[in-house]
């Protein structure tokens, strides 16, 4: 029994992202399960839908990626998007790449695509 709820546990989560439903809209809560069942369980004020109140876009792992890696897969973070004076176009090995070989495969150094003369 308890394996068998162990399991229901663990693939609701999965079956809830698989049908793509924002969250805090109809048949689909502000937040996850696990976080309305801390906010009763604490008496903490519910926990608001993504990109709302005290809740920020993305999951917690997309917000620690983007902070780790500078990038801004959740959305939580635009001043790290791409094209921004924080991160310019292309990735850090797209830009090494080009000031090694004076290319613009990343966008970042367009100088380096007008032809020399």
């Amino acid at each position: 029994m308890k394996t068998s709820l162990f399991v229901l546990a663990a693939l609701v989560p999965l079956v809830a992202c698989a049908e793509g439903r924002r969250d805090g809209v109809a048949g689909n809560p502000p937040s996850t399960a696990t976080q309305r069942a801390y906010d009763r369980a604490t008496g903490s004020p519910p926990t608001s839908p993504d990109g709302t109140g005290n809740n920020p876009t993305g999951t917690a792992a997309e917000r620690a990626l983007d902070r780790a890696a500078g990038t801004n897969t959740s959305g939580a973070f635009p001043r790290q998007s791409d094209g921004t004076r924080a991160n310019p176009p292309g990735t850090a090995a797209e830009r090494a790449y080009d000031r090694a070989t004076g290319s613009n495969t990343s966008g970042a150094y367009p100088s380096n695509s007008a032809p020399r003369r």
